[in-house]
């Protein structure tokens, strides 16, 4: 099982603190960190001192770290233009000496487009699907070759599709709830698919209905790697993880429910109940930045049992 953490900048941190986090990841024996794509906070506070860039974030540090793999829980496909989307996360991805993987999504969020002037199209999932058409086959183009691709949504003619990424495949991430569509876009582009903030048992049903898409695409199921994202919460007793709740302004119980909280002991069981149903790799949702220590008991109580 795969540990990997996940973060929300947009809830409030700069890019010296994401740095601060990607260099503990990787001294910690984590295999990956990732951020959410997101300009504007949700909930409650100020989110000072304001968003930063994903892609520009992991630009940074791709050349400030060497081990991790670094990627987004999702890009938004509303933020960019596909064309432009794979020349920035190929660059990265040469930047990192191929540690880039791209997590891509439809978007949602529609308070935040209208925060900063970006277009919220009504038809989301169709323009997804031409992004990842774009995206993956400007990248797949034999360098000398070119790529056209003419859909509803966008256009291109005679692309050169350069640059071409360090990676021979930067791995494809798809996830989401959605029983039909979801899958059969998975089926077709993913590397991995992720179920994002849900129980067990919808988990386990969702990853069926995907693995049963890839086959009837004429892919193994077992070709693609399943995971989840859920937040973390983890104490060395109960008084520590009560405090770590307060900190990020949740619940205890609530978070065991719906999480990964409480002892290292009980966080261990419920990811072996994960990776019964097959669960491979895990985004641990760390909501306070500014807690390393909660990343080592992490690293030392949790990923060490795991390994």
């Amino acid at each position: 099982m795969d540990l990997r953490i996940f973060t929300e900048p947009q809830q409030g941190a700069t890019y010296d603190t994401l740095l601060t986090v990607a260099k503990a990841t990787e001294d910690l024996g984590f295999d990956a960190f990732f951020r959410s794509d997101h300009y504007l906070r949700m909930g409650s506070g100020d989110g000072l001192p304001g968003p930063t860039d994903a892609w520009i974030t992991l630009a940074g540090l791709a050349r400030e770290t060497k081990r991790i793999r670094l990627g987004t829980l999702m890009t938004a496909g509303t933020f960019r233009l596909p064309g432009v989307l794979a020349i920035q996360v190929a660059q990265v991805d040469r930047m990192s000496g191929g540690r880039v993987e791209l997590g891509l999504g439809a978007g949602w969020f529609e308070e935040e487009h209208k925060a900063y002037g970006i277009p919220f199209p009504k038809e989301k999932f169709g323009r997804l699907e031409e992004q990842l058409a774009i995206v993956t086959g400007l990248w797949a183009t034999e360098v000398g070759q070119t790529f056209d691709f003419h859909g509803t949504y966008y256009d291109l003619t005679d692309s050169p599709a350069l640059p071409k990424p360090a990676q021979d495949r930067i791995p494809v991430l798809i996830g989401g709830h959605g029983a039909t569509r979801t899958p059969r876009l998975a089926a077709r582009y993913a590397d991995e698919f992720n179920m994002p903030f849900a129980s067990i048992e919808d988990s386990e049903r969702q990853f069926g209905r995907v693995r049963a898409a890839a086959e009837e695409a004429g892919r193994k199921g077992d070709e693609l790697v399943y995971s989840n994202a859920l937040v973390v919460c983890v104490g060395k007793d109960d008084q520590e993880v009560a405090r770590r709740a307060a900190a990020i302004g949740r619940e205890v119980d609530e978070l065991k429910v719906n999480g990964l909280a409480g002892s290292p002991a009980e966080v261990v069981e419920k990811i072996g109940r994960y990776q019964e149903i097959g669960s491979q790799r895990l985004y641990l949702q760390v909501l306070d930045l500014d807690d390393l220590d909660h990343l080592e008991l992490i690293s030392s109580q949790v990923q060490s049992q795991l390994s």
